[in-house]
């Protein structure tokens, strides 16, 4: 977690299941240094990064799975 400073919270529309969660989860873990972790329980996704990512950079990861930030 040290080698990952930077932090931001998303809240995903449209998952309804673990593999939602694990669409939403590899989009965003296949962005360079970004490590994500998406809980289905709130509907968020906790993203970590070693340099400061774009917003819509992240938005678009998630839509390209299929998915919304709401």
């Amino acid at each position: 977690r040290k080698h990952y400073p930077y932090q931001c919270t998303l809240t995903i529309g449209g998952m309804t299941c673990e593999n939602c969660a694990r669409r939403v989860e590899n989009a965003l873990n296949a962005l360079p240094g970004v490590w994500a972790t998406v809980n289905i329980g709130d509907g968020k996704a906790l993203i970590r990064s070693k340099v400061k990512t774009d917003d819509a950079l992240l938005r678009k990861a998630v839509a390209s799975a299929g998915y919304t930030v709401i």
